[in-house]
């Protein structure tokens, strides 16, 4: 059964672009290889840590979106953690938390189609008030 993953690595700053690019085609081909599918792979940059890790106070961070197995998801670990570029990284499995957020808006959708219809109520009200109001003139000016 394939879930859905985010994994975030922090790689050293001194590593060139293109050696960046083909250890991030390294992590999507064993991906790919494995029967998991890569949904995206964002490049968000080079930052500063929040602390010193390795003797580094900046790194280029890397988040891929994957969807596969648990079993594919831990030899993916295992290359991270030994390779020697990446310095950092985190797996967070983000499906159970993509079907709550569409629990949620489903429910949020249907309240928004009640006040859809609670808006047209009051216009349907004041068309009924103002053809039922000539009709009660007559009967106040002859009173």
């Amino acid at each position: 059964m394939n879930r859905t993953y985010e994994v975030m690595f922090i790689v050293r700053p001194d590593v060139q672009e293109e050696d960046l690019d083909k250890l991030i085609e390294g992590f999507s081909g064993t991906v790919t290889s494995n029967a998991g599918e890569v949904k995206s792979v964002e490049k968000m940059g080079r930052r500063r840590l929040a602390y010193v890790v390795r003797k580094f106070q900046d790194g280029q961070y890397i988040l891929m979106n994957v969807a596969a197995d648990g079993k594919l998801i831990a030899e993916l670990e295992r290359r991270l953690r030994v390779t020697e570029q990446v310095i950092k990284f985190i797996t967070v499995r983000t499906d159970e938390e993509d079907k709550r957020l569409a629990k949620i808006k489903a429910i949020r959708d249907t309240k928004v189609k009640r006040s859809a219809q609670s808006s047209e109520a009051p216009a349907v009200v004041a068309a009924a008030a103002t053809t039922a109001a000539p009709a009660a003139e007559p009967e106040a000016a002859t009173a």
